[in-house]
């Protein structure tokens, strides 16, 4: 995803929870750092995950472990500066465990929730707009997604 600010600024809104609780989470135990474990949690879906940050470069990417669908996953942030004041953001989740149906379903269930997270993220930095996707993405829980359940 393209977003339309400069590489630090995109970089930092992953890195600093008052940033992060606007588009993604809404309650962190802590700023990202190399070698730190945090809690990220979604109360609107009594969600959390622990997270382990396992290499920070500046600007560049961010590498994390967390509780994956089906285990512990690593989860990669890639982040390249695009044209004046603009980043690109790629993330890439790993390391599911099961069968072949069942990575399939992580797999489109990972790429749906970042793409949420990421046009959340390009509301906010480009706009200063909280879209609430991801809370808004299962009103009732992603158990029952429909309203008439």
């Amino acid at each position: 995803m393209l977003i339309r600010r400069p590489i630090a600024e995109v970089f930092a809104a992953f890195i600093d929870p008052d940033v992060t609780t606007r588009f993604w989470f809404t309650k962190s135990s802590g700023r990202l750092a190399a070698g730190k474990s945090v809690t990220w949690e979604w109360e609107m879906y009594g969600a959390s995950t622990n997270v382990t940050v396992t290499a920070i470069e500046p600007n560049r990417r961010i590498v994390i472990e967390w509780d994956g669908y089906s285990g512990r996953t690593k989860v990669e942030w890639k982040f390249a500066v695009h044209g004046d004041d603009a980043t690109f953001v790629s993330i890439t989740e790993s390391g599911w465990a099961g069968t072949g149906d069942e990575l399939a379903m992580y797999a489109c269930e990972s790429t749906q929730g970042f793409t949420w997270m990421l046009a959340g993220l390009k509301a906010l930095l480009e706009h200063n707009v909280r879209l609430n996707l991801v809370a808004d993405r299962f009103p009732k829980g992603p158990q029952a997604p429909y309203p008439d359940e």
